[in-house]
């Protein structure tokens, strides 16, 4: 019966009920007492709930999974009945994501998703690694050439190249038909000359006679030029062997079989490349530019052939002689992005839309960074078509001042590019730029020389310096080299100092040749010492800056070189007379002819062979000197620093003998003390002039500052005044002649009694000295 036929019932009891006896609700009359009704004997509150009774009424309650219901057959109940709970909507999250939920009459249940398990000792769901279980039973699920990855709740098959699932990754991978899906979406994969075969796990291209993928299977076919490695009829014997290895390997690219990947090695034709190279870098075997010239485009060329052989994306190789880095790109699509490669002294930076170019894609790019490491020797000189600023002043002159470096691309034309290449040059030396010295981009020219055409500087500093270039070629920085330009000042400074030197020496030259009374070996030493002094400073004074002619300036080298080789040689001189004086008590003195032949002809030996070894060092574009660049300025320095030496040993043993002689029982003190004089004058005269040739060493290099040029100016101003002071100013006999002289040009009107009588002492001592003859030793 259900819930509402009860209802109905219970009314109609209540209603006769009343009939009989009032009772209140909730109650019925049983032998005329109302008394408590039990509602639930009716079971008004369905079979879902538990019906409890209480006085007067009665209570329906709900038991889990079950919630109350405020309608009944759209009838509002006092207690309500119970309804089932939904538990899957109410908390969708109640199973998890491993699981399912199932709504039950009162309850509900999680079934595990497909690929997990249910696991009993924990009462989850766990996963299930079909990778493993198909391993165990032997079952390939993803075929040959697919590889099972385990994943949350499932698998999927990973295909290798030329293989797939087209799109089902639970598909076992089979293999793709390249050539028939190129040839639907109509691409040309293997380029104009070359057929499609399709092969399990991929394809290759067979290309016609003349064309080739070098040794790249899939990469489209490319036409040959072959012809441009044809060995040209003059050329040097290391060029030839280049060319020929290159043609026979472009001759049997055409016929490889796709099949057989080893006939092309790109590494080993790369490295016997630079093997023969660096034989070509080898000192003697290139003589002028045009060898430098065909050197360069012949690796360029080689490498732009080689290069696509290359199996890594990657390649750097270094010898001796040189230090490559290469990048290469094999892609479907012309690849893009940005270049970086470097050597230990430059760096390149680019991008692959500059090396792939904008004509046909060959299906690879390439770009390659070559640093020479000694090429600089052999085109230092080949500045001809260099222009300087219109602001400029003076014509510089030029030197290398980084490694030569060659930039190739596949990209053929390469003479005009869409976007600028930046290439950072290390220095050779670290120097800032200043009004003497400026950095210049510069590249090797057809022609065989140096342009910066195209090319200009980006910025420098002490080290390094950054070439933007709308070109590709072989590139170097070039430092340019401005002469000083000398100021009034430096030039008065110089015409006045070496004009009083001129004169100081030829008063100390007339002193030594007609003042009898100091005739001695010593007067004979410091008499040609001042007339090479005085030769050498009248010619530096007359022509050290005229360069040219050229002739003109080798010869004004050579005098120079020979004159102030003379002083030092006479210096020596000086030093072994000194040295015979202390040590020698007998027959100290040097016979002339002796002297003249170690004083002359030491230095005329000197001049003659490095005339003969290295002519072209005489003179430079600044001064008429020696060239430091091809260090024939040692032939003076070597032989000056030598003199030098040994001068200082005599110095040291003659002023070791002399103290030794001061502190003996009987010394002669008039005549050591004479002999400490000549040692102090010949030191002072040793030291300026050694001093001076100091400065010299910087003064007739390419970077010199004024302070250099002014302290040299006034150094070699004052050698002849030293000469003439310590000599001739400072020795009383040369006063006495000096005075007798003047007296005989201007004699006094009156003689006084006192001058007559002054006049004895220096007679006898006059004749004394003169008596001093006889033991050859100067009395100055």
């Amino acid at each position: 019966m259900g819930p509402g036929k009860g209802l109905l019932i219970l009314g109609l009891m209540c209603v006769l009920t009343k009939s009989d006896t009032r009772c209140p609700k909730g109650q019925v009359s049983k032998r005329g007492d109302c008394v408590d009704e039990d509602e639930c004997e009716y079971n008004p509150c369905g079979k879902h709930a538990e019906c409890v009774n209480t006085a007067g009424s009665y209570e329906c309650h709900c038991p889990s999974g079950f919630k109350k219901s405020e309608t009944t057959d759209n009838v509002t109940t006092v207690n309500g009945q119970c309804e089932d709970i939904n538990e899957c909507l109410e908390d969708r999250g109640i199973c998890g994501h491993t699981a399912v939920c199932a709504n039950r009459i009162g309850s509900y249940k999680c079934t595990c998703r497909s690929g997990y398990n249910d696991n009993k000792e924990s009462g989850q769901c766990v996963d299930v690694d079909e990778c493993e279980e198909a391993e165990i039973a032997q079952e390939d699920i993803c075929g040959m050439k697919g590889t099972c990855k385990n994943v949350e709740g499932s698998y999927w098959c990973k295909c290798q190249q030329g293989y797939t699932n087209y799109g089902n990754r639970k598909t076992p991978c089979s293999d793709v038909d390249e050539c028939e899906e190129a040839e639907i979406a109509q691409e040309d994969i293997c380029g104009m000359k070359g057929t499609c075969k399709n092969v399990e796990g991929g394809y290759w291209c067979k290309c016609q006679q003349g064309y080739t993928n070098y040794g790249n299977r899939k990469t489209p076919c490319s036409e040959l030029d072959c012809d441009k490695f044809i060995v040209p009829e003059q050329t040097l014997e290391g060029l030839a062997a280049i060319w020929s290895m290159m043609r026979n390997s472009c001759l049997s690219l055409s016929s490889i079989n796709p099949a057989d990947e080893g006939k092309a090695n790109g590494e080993v034709l790369l490295e016997k490349l630079f093997t023969a190279t660096e034989v070509m870098l080898s000192p003697g075997q290139l003589d002028n530019t045009e060898d430098v010239s065909e050197l360069l485009s012949t690796v360029e060329d080689s490498i732009r052939f080689v290069g696509p052989q290359l199996k890594d994306n990657s390649t750097r190789i270094e010898t001796s002689q040189t230090d490559i880095d290469i990048a290469l790109q094999r892609t479907k699509t012309r690849p893009t992005g940005p270049i970086h490669l470097t050597s230990e002294n430059a760096r390149l930076d680019t991008d692959w839309e500059t090396a792939s170019g904008n004509g046909t894609y060959p299906g690879f790019a390439m770009a390659a960074l070559l640093s020479y490491k000694n090429l600089g020797e052999y085109v230092n000189e080949s500045f001809e078509e260099l222009k300087t600023h219109e602001e400029d002043a003076v014509d510089p002159t030029f030197q290398i001042s980084s490694k030569v470096v060659s930039v190739v691309v596949s990209n053929p034309l390469t003479q005009k590019l869409s976007r600028d290449v930046n290439i950072t040059f290390r220095h050779l030396q670290d120097m800032e730029e200043s009004p003497e010295r400026k950095y210049i981009c510069a590249y090797w020219n057809e022609r065989g020389a140096w342009s910066k055409d195209g090319c200009h500087q980006q910025r420098s500093n002490a080290t390094h310096t950054v070439c933007q270039c709308k070109h590709l070629s072989s590139f170097a920085v070039l430092m340019a080299l401005y002469p000083m330009e000398h100021t009034f000042g430096l030039v008065l400074a110089t015409k006045i100092g070496l004009t009083i030197s001129l004169l100081c020496l030829i008063l100390c030259i007339l002193t030594f040749k007609f003042c009898h009374s100091i005739k001695g070996t010593r007067t004979t030493i410091h008499l040609h010492l001042c007339l090479c002094l005085f030769m050498a400073d009248l010619v530096f004074l007359a022509g050290i800056s005229q360069t040219k002619p050229v002739g003109g300036c080798r010869f004004v080298a050579a005098l120079l070189h020979y004159f102030f080789l003379g002083v030092f040689t006479w210096m020596l001189l000086e030093g072994v007379q000194l040295y015979r004086m202390v040590v020698l008590v007998f027959n100290a003195t040097i016979r002339p002819l002796y002297l003249f032949i170690a004083g002359y002809g030491m230095p005329l030996v000197i001049v003659i062979l490095s005339a003969i070894i290295r002519p072209e060092g005489y003179g430079t574009d600044q001064y008429c000197w020696l060239s430091w660049q091809n260090g024939l300025i040692w032939s003076f320095y070597g032989p000056v620093c030598f003199i030098i030496v040994v001068n200082v040993f005599f110095f040291i043993i003659t002023v070791w003998k002399l103290a030794q002689k001061f502190t003996s029982l009987n010394p002669d003190l008039s005549k050591l003390h004479k002999i400490k004089a000549f040692t102090v004058t010949a030191i002072a005269q040793m030291c300026i002039l050694g001093l001076m040739w100091v400065f010299g060493a910087f003064l007739f290099q390419k970077e010199t500052n004024f302070t250099v040029a002014y302290i040299f100016t006034i150094l070699n101003s004052l050698q002849g005044a030293l000469v003439f002071i310590m000599h001739c100013l400072l020795s009383k006999q040369v006063r006495e002649e000096y005075f007798h002289f003047l007296s005989c040009i201007c004699p006094p009107q009156k003689k006084r009694y006192s001058d007559l009588s002054s006049t004895n002492p220096s007679s006898s001592q006059s004749q004394g000295s003169r008596s001093g003859q006889n033991t050859g030793e100067s009395q100055i």
